[in-house]
């Protein structure tokens, strides 16, 4: 028996478009409507992917029942409304990062997860980089040994992002910090701190010809996690692994001809 298709609604079609080629390949998922506050964008994304329901409203979006889940990519300050206007409307969530701008939305955000018994994902992206993928299996063969403190630093070309982006409260959007590090270890944290500028110094801005936000974390554990395969690790030369086949798999650059 054929497992259904889980029929997905995407809000927000800046980002969140390039999503749709995605579910549309998936062989679980559709895209049953998309939502978009402005109409000609709606209309030409939805001419374009071929997207018969279309919305301009959001809360209408969530009385569709033909829609199992909403796939949350509007600006920032709306994500926890909205993530919760749809868990309460009895919809799966998946929503960009940040989760929400503050701890009181986090928290009902999870307590509804608990009393519907939904699914909800916050979409960190960074986890499913190649970059991630690779120090994880070093850490899960031990090359990485016994881990205390952690601390990431992410930086980001900002050239072409909304206007209220640079500057936004570290906190806001650690995430790209603070998602991978806790994935890694899947450990409790002792604390989590982040700090930054939330743009690179103005004087440093000419060597990246654009605007750069800045964050940072820092991560220290309660006890000192070891690694699942620390027991089995070897020093010797490992065998073709994820890690390489996603390094190889890294753009050539034409002008070196590697």
């Amino acid at each position: 028996m054929s497992t259904p298709k889980i029929r997905i609604a995407l809000a927000g079609l800046g980002f969140g478009a390039e999503f749709i080629p995605i579910y549309q390949a998936h062989p679980n998922a559709e895209i049953v409507a998309i939502c978009q506050r402005n109409p000609e964008k709606l209309k030409a994304i939805g001419d374009r992917y071929k997207i018969a329901k279309r919305y301009t409203d959001f809360d209408a979006l969530l009385k569709d029942p033909e829609v199992d889940a909403i796939h949350i990519n509007t600006p920032i300050p709306d994500h926890g409304r909205q993530s919760i206007a749809a868990l309460k409307a009895g919809k799966h969530v998946a929503c960009t990062v940040p989760m929400a701008t503050s701890i009181a939305e986090c928290e009902e955000i999870v307590k509804l997860v608990k009393a519907t018994g939904l699914s909800y994902m916050m979409m960190e992206t960074v986890v499913y980089a190649r970059e991630f993928l690779y120090v994880k299996e070093l850490y899960d063969n031990g090359e990485l040994g016994r881990l205390q403190f952690l601390q990431a630093s992410h930086q980001q070309d900002m050239e072409g992002w909304p206007g209220y982006w640079p500057g936004l409260p570290p906190m806001y959007y650690a995430t790209h910090c603070v998602g991978p590090m806790l994935a890694l270890t899947r450990a409790d944290a002792e604390y989590v701190s982040c700090f930054g500028s939330g743009r690179i110094a103005e004087d440093m801005i000419p060597i990246y010809n654009s605007p750069f936000a800045v964050e940072t974390a820092h991560i220290k554990f309660h006890t000192s996690p070891m690694s699942r395969r620390a027991s089995s690790a070897r020093s010797s030369t490992r065998p073709a692994s994820i890690a390489n086949r996603l390094m190889s798999m890294a753009p050539r650059n034409p002008s070196s001809g590697r």
